[in-house]
């Protein structure tokens, strides 16, 4: 294989693969397959399901081996880490692994003028399925461990301080996200954004949820991942906030350099 054709190559695999984006056809490839509309809402769903199945089940399994709070965090974080690792590989072919609405509408506006990425229609379907399947998440993980299906969390986590937290660890995980995306580095997705959310876990006061779906989600248990309800509506908002200003750093950020003359 030539230099170019090895270039060629390497360009159609990433516009293939790229999570988050509709896969483009480079000439000297093999033109890609878009996946139908039902399979990225499929994946979307049980995506999402499992995410939440895993930072629910993993904090309940946590509580039940240890009293240490330090401990039950550490497990949580650790397994949700190496579970969003293995769900972006798995789904980010087909759907782009959001698993997110923050990310979704975010995607949807920077592609909203014809660019890579989530349609209106596309971005429709995937948040009420992101919803659907955090919540399925959460009720699945109750009754893996013997808890009450649906339960209401006593968790509260109204205070500023950890809306704030909320507000850091959305921006970093859209600037880290779409900051990949505008530097072509989207295989990394999988290890980088796992990487980031175990690291919010335990640099942000919130312990990082920074997604409205699993927010959602998270309410339906009373277990060691739970989120009150009642804080759920600031959470979200924080969030979308969060999300704001992480594309206003990603635009600042990783703006288009100018052309110079040969």
């Amino acid at each position: 294989m030539t230099a170019t054709e090895h270039d060629r190559a390497e360009q159609s695999a990433i516009a293939a693969d790229a999570p988050g984006t509709q896969p483009q056809f480079v000439p000297g490839g093999t033109p890609p397959q878009t996946p139908p509309l039902i399979a990225k809402a499929a994946a979307e769903l049980v995506g999402t399901a499992a995410l939440v199945a895993v930072v629910v089940g993993s904090g309940i399994q946590a509580t039940d081996l240890t009293e240490d709070v330090g401990l039950q965090l550490l497990a949580n974080s650790t397994a949700t880490v190496f579970g969003l690792g293995v769900l972006i590989t798995l789904f980010g072919p087909v759907s782009g692994a959001h698993f997110n609405p923050a990310v979704t509408l975010a995607e949807w506006w920077t592609a909203r003028r014809g660019g890579p990425g989530v349609t209106l229609r596309e971005a429709a379907i995937y948040v009420p399925v992101q919803i659907v399947g955090a919540i399925a998440g959460a009720i699945l993980a109750d009754a893996m461990f013997g808890e009450p299906l649906v339960k209401w969390s006593t968790h509260d986590r109204s205070a500023g301080h950890l809306l704030l937290g909320e507000v850091v660890a959305t921006a970093g995980l859209i600037l880290l996200i779409f900051g990949l995306a505008r530097t072509g580095r989207l295989r990394v997705a999988p290890v980088a954004v796992a990487s980031y959310i175990g690291a919010a876990y335990w640099f942000t006061s919130s312990t990082s949820f920074a997604n409205p779906a699993v927010t959602i989600g998270r309410a339906f248990t009373d277990t060691f991942a739970g989120i009150a309800p009642g804080p759920v509506p600031a959470f979200i908002a924080m969030q979308l906030l969060g999300a704001l200003a992480g594309m206003a750093l990603v635009t600042l950020i990783f703006m288009p350099g100018r052309k110079t003359a040969e």
